[in-house]
């Protein structure tokens, strides 16, 4: 096939040899051994052929130019044919401009790489000989980045202009974030009544280790056409802030991220081991220039670089700055100190930034970071979670391990086009994006508005001013002092335990010089609480023998009641030395009782030990040390302690019951932890007979434990009601059954999802502390709830009018291209600009009518 150009199609005058076609009988070959008499296809590699790639598949082609005397030269003449020449001297390759975008459109997408690409041409060109079609991928790969680079001075209008693009005008940002100049007012142009943090620039930093590259092989022959125009930051201006950086290792007071943040930093084959920078924390657009490489892990130097250049770009007029990151705590610390001792960092002058983590990350801090930097609490949030940038790396990490071997050059510049068409494809998105937002803050401040007013009006009114002062001082100081955001947390204090409890009533005896006898008061009471415990536990074990015990069972418990016995001997020996010389061992004393409660499945909840009779074990009716009640004060009641003037004893008994109840719902509290993890590591994972049935062994073992504690407990109870203590008794509550159940919370009270899981009252009794503090907790993340979600519906309000502005002003930015300088420009200069502004004005009109749909009320100046 033969083409002409320059004369619609038709031959140029100029040519003198063209050939002369004529129509031959076709040859009939027969075949036969000789395969050699097979004809060739002519042309396919004659020297008069250019090889043309399209997207029906790799053609050859006879193509004629023009050779008038004022003929352009043949690229350009390619060009006008929409095919893009491999080279621009002698060109013998040409790509279809349709091809070239099909295969951008498929790397954006699926992820292709030019390897693959074209590999797909050759197989459409001949599925039977893909191997015999001449290899253009090299020319593919340069003509790609051509082609990247053309599409993005266009799209920017630099094909109206005359002068280089600055460091990151290449790049497209948010439509919606606040641009004074460009979709915000300037200050002078602001409106008083609105609070100072509507406008200010949301930022959420993040690494990614996926983005891997390479040592370039031949660094020498690298070519840069966009260094630093788009996302990537400029090269050599990075290289040598790197240089004069250090990174100083300070003692972390939080958890240890430093192992997260250092993968890959011993990949001694890699130039970069990931890839980090800053996105705008609201709506997810990459921030231009702020994309910078790791070269040992994520180190503060590198993302001080990032953050300082996303810090820059169209803030003039901004004076806040909202970062999360997931290490802030850290990180923020010496951030001004680090951007001072730098002369390649600076942050705009009065622009304060306020840090922030991410809501997901900060489960992985110390507990006393999710009050200082979580999003719930920074006024000026809204509604953020400050984890976007993880979305945004999962499309880059489909072309990451392509872009791992490429050139530098070409990597940044595949990295930079996809950011890019990212931030392009949440701008055309963004008024659908906003209007889901708008109606989920109107629900939001509706639920949260309801849930504080009805707290707020059971509260004390100089309680909520005192409240709401605390709140305003802890807001004031946060940037300066985030320790002043732990009102928003509960002091815990943990319960004294019972050994705790008997050393302090031992040391206070032994400072008011009481007598021996009083000194070891606390320790022979404790003793025998000690007894108690033993005789309970024994009284399990007879019940799970059962009628049929071997021998060997029966000799132990036999060996077991010796010991008890031993034991309560000796302590009723010494219960004179207590009680005084009127005391009488046949004094009246309650029988023993013990509540059994199973929290296995079955019927029934809470019955006795008398319904467990153990007289099947021998000696079982002559010799039961089990049942023995032993003379505690109460057992013998508060009545008789009074009457032989031991009542100091009570008291005693007392503490030291309230630090049994403690130690055991504790104890409680790790078993049933123990057995919701069972279930959801062992249990659940169990997939054969065997294994289920050793998983259901180890659960029937953590819960007679549970049952133990359990049956303690009760007792523990039922002797603080003897001992009249019922302030305790409103405190330690009755054990039922159902409080017994493991749970996902159990398991993980932090995680995700559980925010509506209630828990029994004993997992939040281990705390310390008026019941005021607690109240005043919650009343405070209430208000912290409300506040955020009134500000959510503010700033979307805000934001729809700036999503507008944005598209207006880039419409008018368009029709201002259509002259240059005063000179009227070229048609298809003129046409492609009018287009241009044509779409960011249907944009507009399509926000515009969005916004009105979602909010009757809207405004272009919200």
């Amino acid at each position: 096939m033969e083409f002409h150009l320059g004369h619609s199609g038709l031959p140029c005058p100029c040519l003198k040899d063209i050939h002369e076609w004529e129509d031959l009988e076709e040859p009939t070959c027969e075949l036969s051994s000789d395969y050699s008499a097979i004809p060739e296809l002519p042309f396919l590699h004659a020297k008069e052929c250019t090889t043309v790639i399209d997207k029906s598949g790799v053609h050859s082609l006879l193509i004629r130019y023009c050779k008038c005397p004022n003929a352009a030269s043949p690229d350009r003449q390619l060009f006008a044919m929409g095919m893009f020449p491999a080279s621009f001297s002698r060109p013998k390759s040409a790509f279809t401009f349709s091809v070239l975008d099909s295969f951008l459109l498929d790397n954006l997408e699926c992820g292709t790489s030019a390897m693959n690409y074209y590999s797909k041409l050759r197989r459409m060109t001949s599925s039977t000989f893909p191997h015999l079609v001449p290899d253009r991928y090299r020319e593919l790969m340069r003509v790609g980045r051509q082609w990247h680079q053309l599409k993005l001075l266009k799209w920017n209008g630099f094909a109206h202009e005359r002068r280089l693009p600055d460091p990151g005008e290449l790049a497209l940002f948010c439509p919606t974030c606040p641009q004074p100049g460009i979709n915000a007012p300037q200050p002078a142009e602001r409106d008083s009544n609105h609070p100072d943090w509507i406008y200010a620039r949301s930022l959420v930093m993040d690494g990614n280790f996926k983005a891997e590259h390479l040592h370039p092989t031949r660094p020498e022959d690298e070519v840069w056409l966009t260094d630093g125009r788009c996302f990537m930051v400029t090269r050599e201006q990075y290289k040598m802030h790197l240089a004069g950086a250090k990174e100083n290792a300070h003692m972390s007071e939080c958890n240890n991220h430093r192992a997260v943040n250092q993968a890959n930093a011993s990949r001694h084959k890699l130039e970069a081991t990931g890839i980090g920078g800053c996105a705008c924390a609201r709506h997810g657009c990459f921030v231009p220039h702020s994309i910078v490489d790791f070269q040992k892990g994520e180190r503060h130097m590198n993302m001080d670089y990032a953050l300082c250049h996303a810090l820059s770009h169209n803030t003039d007029g901004l004076s806040r700055a909202l970062t999360f990151y997931d290490v802030n705590c850290q990180y923020n610390k010496y951030l001004r100190r680090r951007v001072n001792d730098s002369s390649h960092l600076s942050i705009p002058a009065g622009m304060e930034i306020v840090p922030g983590i991410g809501l997901w990350h900060v489960h992985g801090h110390q507990d006393k970071c999710y009050v200082r930097y979580a999003s719930t609490f920074i006024t000026g949030a809204a509604r953020i979670d400050g984890e976007i940038m993880e979305t945004l790396w999962a499309p880059l990490n489909i072309i990451s391990p392509s872009a791992r071997g490429m050139s530098t050059p070409h990597r940044q510049e595949c990295l930079d086009y996809q950011m890019n068409d990212s931030n392009f494809m949440k701008m055309i998105r963004m008024s659908g994006f906003l209007c889901r937002k708008y109606r989920e803050a109107v629900k939001g401040v509706s639920e949260s508005m309801t849930a504080f007013e009805k707290l707020n009006e059971t509260a004390d009114s100089a309680m909520v001013e005192a409240w709401v002062e605390q709140d305003r001082e802890a807001q004031l100081h946060r940037s300066t002092d985030p320790s002043a955001m732990d009102i928003f947390d509960v002091q815990l204090q943990k319960a004294p335990t019972r050994k705790q409890q008997e050393l302090a009533l031992l040391s206070s005896r032994t400072g008011n010089g009481g007598g021996h006898a009083k000194c070891g008061a606390a320790t022979w009471i404790a003793s025998g609480i000690t007894i108690e415990e033993l005789q309970i536990s024994l009284l399990i074990d007879i019940q799970r023998l059962g009628k049929h015990s071997t021998e060997t069972q029966r000799l132990e418990i036999v060996r077991r009641r010796t010991k008890l016995q031993s034991r309560i001997d000796e302590f009723t020996t010494t219960a004179v030395n207590h009680f005084g010389e009127d005391f009488d061992l046949d004094d009246d004393i309650r029988d023993l009782e013990v509540e059994f409660i199973d929290d296995s499945e079955g019927e029934g909840d809470v019955f006795t030990e008398s319904d467990h009779d153990s007289d099947h074990v021998p000696q079982c009716n002559f010799f039961r040390p089990e049942k023995v009640v032993i003379p505690l004060p109460s057992n013998i009641g508060t009545k008789r302690c009074t009457e032989l003037g031991v009542i100091h004893l009570v008291g005693q008994e007392v503490a030291l019951r309230e630090g049994q109840a403690n130690d055991t719902l504790q104890a409680i509290r790790v078993l049933l932890a123990d057995k919701a993890v069972l279930f959801r590591t062992t249990v659940r994972p169990a997939k054969s007979q065997a294994k289920s049935t050793r998983a259901w062994t180890q659960v029937h073992s953590v819960e007679r434990v549970i049952r133990q504690q359990t049956m303690i407990y009760s007792k523990c109870r039922a002797q603080l009601g003897n001992l009249q203590a019922h302030n305790l008794l409103e405190k330690y509550l009755r054990m039922e059954r159902s409080h017994l159940k493991a749970t996902a919370a159990v398991a993980d009270p932090n995680a995700r999802g559980q925010r509506n899981s209630t828990l029994p009252w004993f997992w939040s009794l281990d705390v310390q502390g008026d019941s005021g503090t607690v109240y005043r907790v919650h009343w405070l993340r209430t208000k912290a709830l409300r506040d955020r979600w009134s500000e959510e519906l503010l700033l979307v309000g805000h934001e729809m009018g700036w999503t507008v502005q944005f598209f207006l002003h880039k419409a008018r930015s368009w029709l201002s291209r259509i002259t240059h300088n005063g000179d009227p420009l070229p048609e298809g200069h003129k046409c492609y600009a009018i287009r241009q502004a044509h779409m960011y004005h249907d944009l507009a009109e399509h926000a515009r009518a969005s916004f009105l749909k979602a909010n009757p009320k809207f405004t272009i100046n919200a």
